[in-house]
């Protein structure tokens, strides 16, 4: 049953192949019985008859709660989940941050985080279309993504704004994070994304900084991170400032 549970569903029918399986299984099960206990075949028949019942009422009733909480899962992919990036989102970030910080704080961990944004992102929208703007954020997403998960699948991705990225990097400290942030901005600094008949070029401007016992709270954290990006971009952008 567990080998049809993963393969059937593959199939158009798949309740013909459950049912198929409950009645040869079944009546091995119950021509055993019938061996064993010298049962008549009317009182055999009938309790076959009652397995076959059960086995549909079970499998309607299976069935209702995997289609249940399928949907529930997709419905929590959706909340936490940024749509077009296929990234975390800001709900989720807020989460985790929350988390990480209490935990951080409980237990003397480090923390350090890693914002990033995409220069003259504005341009990109105006020059070559919404679309293309689209496309531009899905390349750098995937890009930072793949560089992520290479490293360290405890470190994750955000989309916390419109061109706007977190990274949060639990268990570093700032002298930890710079392998990772070094091949994140390099790797979106040397993205060419095509679009149509254009080839678009892509740099980011960065902010990291880590945990201070005197931060009160996550968004202590964020705003250090938040104005060591604002100095990146407002020194000539494509540049990491790291406090």
């Amino acid at each position: 049953m567990n080998y049809l549970r993963l393969w059937v569903p593959k199939h158009r029918y798949p309740w013909l192949y459950y049912y198929g399986a409950v009645a040869f299984y079944g009546g091995i099960l119950w021509g055993l019985i019938k061996l064993k206990y010298s049962l008549d075949w009317d009182n055999t028949l009938q309790e076959y008859g009652y397995l076959m019942i059960f086995a549909g009422l079970l499998y309607a009733y299976v069935n209702m709660l995997t289609q249940d909480s399928e949907i529930k899962l997709r419905l929590a992919q959706f909340a936490s989940h940024d749509a077009l990036t296929e990234t975390e989102n800001f709900a989720a970030y807020t989460e985790h941050i929350k988390y990480l910080f209490d935990d951080s704080a409980k237990n003397n961990l480090n923390l350090s985080m890693m914002m990033f944004d995409i220069d003259h992102f504005k341009h990109v929208n105006d020059t070559y279309g919404h679309l293309a703007g689209d496309r531009v954020l899905q390349e750098v997403a995937a890009t930072v993504t793949t560089v992520l998960a290479a490293n360290d699948e405890k470190v994750k991705l955000y989309r916390t704004g419109g061109e706007e990225f977190n990274v949060l990097f639990p268990g570093y400290d700032l002298a930890s994070t710079r392998v990772i942030v070094r091949q994140v901005f390099e790797a979106v600094n040397h993205l060419v994304v095509k679009y149509e008949d254009e080839e678009i070029n892509v740099s980011i401007s960065v902010g990291v900084s880590t945990l201070h016992q005197a931060d009160g709270s996550p968004i202590d954290l964020y705003n250090r991170v938040d104005q060591n990006l604002y100095f990146s971009k407002r020194h000539g952008r494509m540049r990491v400032t790291v406090e």
